[in-house]
């Protein structure tokens, strides 16, 4: 016995992508960026909830970020906390002014004005991306540099001011022969197959103990929001269980504090970083478009526009991105 199964009302119009029936008012090619948008913020919403939680989890011993983002170009030796930080911050939000302008023109069928907006977009993109690689740069290569206890615990070191000082400032060159674990010359249970510090341990022992004025700063918080400050005698006992140089900040060590900041700032200014070039790269494919008439023949700049809600989402991130890891 075979059954035949009809529907009521087969002849109803269902939303194939096309413009007879549009939800919201949007078309098919901004509904799906709108889904992406979404799906990506919840993702970037549970990468800053765990950084969240892992530093207040920790919050005794978190970088405090006016002392590890104090560089700015050309201005070597010349502390300025957060400065470049904020350029960066600026300038990817004057991008999105210019993206507006270029998605307006569009609506105006100005050819001209898009491509010039688009032109300042993409510069601006470039200019933030080149700008993050730099402070990676810094941030990995460091520039006082600490030490590691036995127990996981870092110190550093600060002048009777409270100054930071440079290992570079203090410690002594011992005649040791040291020689870095290289794939032809190494043990692979080692921990450490990498390039050595600058200093050893020792050397940096030596260094402290010649220089009398010189403490250690623990990366515990005080009441104050300041770093402990042993004394001279406390800092001479805590130095004598250092067991790693650190200089700098990988996915292992961190000399700025805990090492779980060095692991999120790598991966969510990374994966940020990586949302802004992918734009800059269809930005310039949408840029050329418009210098070739594309979308003047279609007489429609709907592609700027679905470009533009992904640049704005990009520089919204980047303001949570910024408040957390900067400001707050």
């Amino acid at each position: 016995m075979g059954a035949t199964v009809t529907t009521a009302n087969n002849d109803e119009k269902t939303w194939g992508g096309g413009h007879e029936i549009q939800p919201l008012g949007s078309s098919y090619g901004k509904m799906m960026m709108w889904f992406f948008i979404v799906s990506d913020a919840l993702t970037f919403s549970g990468f800053l909830g765990a950084y969240g939680f892992s530093r207040f989890k920790f919050i005794e011993t978190w970088p405090l970020a006016d002392e590890v983002f104090t560089h700015f170009p050309f201005m070597h030796g010349v502390a300025a906390p957060m400065y470049y930080v904020a350029l960066m911050t600026f300038i990817l939000i004057f991008s999105s002014v210019t993206m507006v302008l270029a998605v307006d023109a569009g609506h105006q069928l100005k050819k001209t004005k898009v491509a010039i907006y688009m032109f300042l977009t993409i510069i601006g993109g470039l200019i933030f991306v080149g700008s993050q690689a730099w402070e990676w740069k810094n941030f990995i290569k460091g520039e006082y540099g600490a030490v590691e206890t036995a127990g996981g615990s870092l110190l550093q070191f600060v002048d009777k001011d409270g100054k930071r000082v440079a290992l570079a400032d203090f410690a002594v060159k011992l005649p040791e022969q040291r020689e870095s674990l290289t794939r032809s010359h190494s043990t692979w249970f080692m921990e450490d197959a990498q390039s050595l510090p600058t200093y050893t341990v020792a050397e940096v022992q030596a260094g402290f103990k010649a220089h009398p004025e010189i403490l250690i700063r623990t990366e515990k918080l005080t009441d104050k929001k300041k770093k402990t400050v042993l004394s001279r005698e406390e800092s001479e006992a805590h130095l004598a269980t250092a067991k790693y140089v650190v200089e700098g900040a990988n996915l292992i060590r961190n000399e700025y504090g805990n090492k779980l900041f060095a692991d999120f700032f790598f991966f969510i200014t990374g994966f940020h970083g990586f949302h802004v070039f992918s734009g800059v790269i269809i930005n310039i494919i949408i840029f050329f478009n418009v210098l070739l008439g594309t979308y003047e023949k279609r007489r429609s700049y709907e592609m700027v526009e679905k470009v533009g809600l992904y640049w704005h989402f990009v520089d919204l991130v980047w303001v949570f991105v910024f408040t957390v890891f900067y400001l707050v």
